[in-house]
């Protein structure tokens, strides 16, 4: 009878547990005014920018630190800027400033909560201005989009829930794995929104917007041939990528 009753208490408890989780979810909701998607968020644009502000050194230090070249740093500031400056995301909260990082191997660029945007030397030395503008758009496009935010939101959401999972049915495993499936779709479509954002502000800032095909093409030779399966990735196969871009041309080319 004891042990019948105690597996009672662990089920009520863990799905107290998961009933939290769901509830909490329903309160954090919003929508984006700069994307008009309704997202999972459970910080402060203030919070996002502190967050990235105490990051960014600690991401520099693991690229090898920033590049010490102060012309370069100037021409990424000045894209940067020109970019903020002429588009939707000067009407944004956000603190942006802009990193090259010393690592001359690892072909790559990331944003932080907030608005830290770093590209790496690797990266930026195969890039003309607009194509650079079209990687600083894409990076400028994760902040707007407030991906990180929702990642960590999301991230909290599964955690409650593969606790009240583990306390209630031994199933915290089960829930994690679907968890993490999630987390990594959502990575897809926010590089997909990103990447959308990036087309529109470089159409407002004036770049063309096709140089971002060509970064593109960049990224996929750097792969090489044995590229992992898109599923198995966060970042979408650049093929589809550049379809993605076509349409999003096509749709703000006019404005």
């Amino acid at each position: 009878m004891r042990s019948r009753g105690s597996w009672k208490i662990r089920i009520f408890i863990g799905l107290a547990i998961v009933a939290f989780a769901f509830i909490q979810r329903c309160n954090n909701k919003e929508e984006n005014p700069y994307t008009g998607r309704v997202q999972n968020i459970n910080m402060s644009a203030d919070q996002e920018i502190a967050i990235g502000l105490q990051s960014a050194p600690e991401m520099a230090q693991q690229h090898g630190g920033l590049y010490p070249d102060e012309r370069m740093q100037a021409l990424i500031d000045a894209v940067g800027k020109k970019l903020v400056n002429n588009s939707i995301a000067r009407e944004t909260p956000y603190q942006y400033d802009f990193h090259l990082l010393a690592d001359d191997r690892t072909i790559n660029a990331f944003a932080l909560p907030g608005g830290q945007c770093f590209i790496t030397y690797a990266l930026f030395k195969q890039l003309n201005e607009s194509q650079l503008a079209g990687v600083l758009g894409h990076e400028i496009g994760h902040v707007i989009g407030r991906h990180s935010a929702e990642r960590i939101a999301d991230s909290s959401f599964w955690q409650t829930l593969t606790m009240g999972a583990t306390v209630g049915a031994d199933m915290g495993g089960v829930v994690q794995g679907i968890g993490q499936n999630t987390l990594l779709t959502n990575g897809r479509g926010d590089e997909l929104e990103s990447d959308e954002l990036g087309v529109l502000l470089m159409i407002q800032s004036g770049y063309d917007p096709y140089q971002m095909i060509e970064v593109m093409k960049i990224l996929k030779a750097a792969a090489g041939p044995n590229r992992a399966p898109e599923f198995q990735s966060t970042h979408p196969d650049p093929e589809n990528r550049i379809q993605k871009i076509k349409e999003a041309i096509i749709k703000y080319q006019g404005r």
